[in-house]
């Protein structure tokens, strides 16, 4: 069985594979994680919040978007974005957002409620005695959570930060949905074109795994380095 498998189908499809569909699952990745650990830090800062007009919507939401299957969000952004595109602009037809930026807004938008959840716990290990220091040497609020209280929360958070981060990028493959070409969807490509499916999606899995591997090999570490300094 080995004896015919081509693997000089992963030579050939290099070039597609690692420059167009690594390429766009690293893009997607890097940019769902700064928009998503954005908004999930405004989510969770509006969880903690004492007033219950903010903190309710943001704990309606986070709930919401935890209870959905990321695939069923992603079809649903797909197809409801460019109608509501039209109803905000009150154009004639539905507006068209594109693939990737229909996609994008998916994982940010449901990235959100998980590094929310993160983020919430992180400031929640800031010891209350910095929020008192702070208020007591005439810090705003804004002050105090920009200055003191979230860059410990990201400094605590930061090992389950990168995790979440990997798990987006597996969860990217899910795009093959709305018919976006990351990794696996370049990988699938060829396998289909050249008949090469095991070549293909072991080559894609290899991919996978040692990025994979490697990032959680670099959260180890850095769990290894905050625990000495606690």
């Amino acid at each position: 069985m080995l004896g015919s498998l081509d693997f000089d189908v992963i030579t050939r499809s290099l070039p597609y594979v690692l420059g167009e569909g690594l390429r766009f699952t690293l893009t997607l990745t890097a940019l769902a994680t700064v928009f998503g650990l954005t908004l999930g830090t405004i989510l969770a800062l509006m969880r903690l919040s004492g007033m219950k007009a903010l903190s309710v919507p943001a704990t309606l939401y986070v709930n919401l978007m935890r209870s959905l299957p990321l695939v069923l969000v992603i079809f649903w952004f797909y197809f409801l974005v460019p109608y509501i595109g039209q109803f905000v602009l009150r154009t004639e037809r539905p507006v068209q957002v594109g693939a990737f930026a229909s996609a994008l807004i998916t994982f940010s938008l449901f990235e959100a409620a998980y590094f929310s959840e993160i983020m919430r716990a992180g400031i929640q290990s800031v010891a209350r005695g910095q929020a008192a220091a702070g208020s007591a040497l005439g810090l705003t609020y804004r002050q105090l959570m920009q200055y003191v209280i979230l860059p410990q929360a990201v400094r605590n958070m930061l090992p389950v930060m990168l995790t979440q981060t990997i798990v987006l990028f597996q969860d990217t493959s899910l795009v093959y949905v709305i018919s976006l070409t990351d990794l696996l969807g370049a990988a699938a490509t060829v396998a289909n074109r050249d008949g090469r499916l095991v070549e293909m999606y072991v080559f894609a899995a290899l991919i996978y795994f040692v990025i994979s591997f490697g990032a959680s090999l670099v959260v180890r570490r850095l769990q290894a380095r905050m625990a000495i300094i606690r």
